[in-house]
């Protein structure tokens, strides 16, 4: 799978053989799977102005040492940090439960910021449930389903879940399946008659 994956970013012609283990192993979904993922670490980290250059062949070696230097420099700062004593606990509760973090803990809201940035802001937005036409393809499908769950601050049911979509036809369908398969892709977890995306 991860060959006809390589074959598919780099634009190659894949062969009947690879043709088929891309349609059974739905290598297309893997491909938005990691680039979601990819995306989102760079999010995470502040880089995003490096997410088109490095799915970009001609600039990709280029992005790709700019992004080794900024992880060498932050591994350096977070060392320093350390050593003063000062440690950035996301779950203190769990990660040092045996004695009080020197430093407040990091704590994420539903919007993705740290309350702490939260709360020195004026306002925080209102969460408002949007309801996203339904894609045609089933990449797209699975990729709206699996970025619903994880923007969701509730646990939501596999009926909740749809009402977050608009569509004609029979997409309803398809819903349990695409859901199953995030789910043994490890994005979803079900607890009970309820989803949240996985951690």
């Amino acid at each position: 799978m991860y060959n006809v994956l390589e074959k598919l970013r780099s634009g190659e012609a894949l062969s009947a053989k690879e043709k088929a283990i891309h349609e059974q192993g739905l290598v297309s979904v893997l491909k938005t799977l990691h680039d979601e993922l990819d995306a989102a670490v760079l999010d995470a980290y502040g880089w995003s102005d490096l997410t088109t250059s490095l799915a970009d062949p001609a600039q990709k070696e280029a992005a790709s040492e700019t992004l080794l230097v900024r992880l060498v420099a932050l591994n350096a700062e977070r060392a320093a940090e350390e050593a003063r004593g000062e440690i950035r606990w996301l779950r203190p509760e769990y990660q040092h439960p045996a004695e009080t973090p020197r430093q407040t803990a990091i704590s994420i809201d539903a919007t993705g910021r740290s309350k702490q940035d939260a709360a020195s802001s004026d306002a925080l937005p209102q969460i408002a449930i949007l309801r996203a036409p339904w894609p045609a393809a089933l990449p797209e499908q699975v990729a709206a389903v699996a970025r619903v769950l994880a923007a969701s601050p509730i646990p939501l049911s596999e009926a909740d879940l749809a009402t977050r979509f608009t569509g004609k036809g029979a997409w309803r369908k398809r819903l349990p399946q695409i859901v199953d398969t995030l789910e043994a892709l490890g994005r979803v977890r079900r607890q009970g008659d309820v989803l949240t995306a996985a951690d």
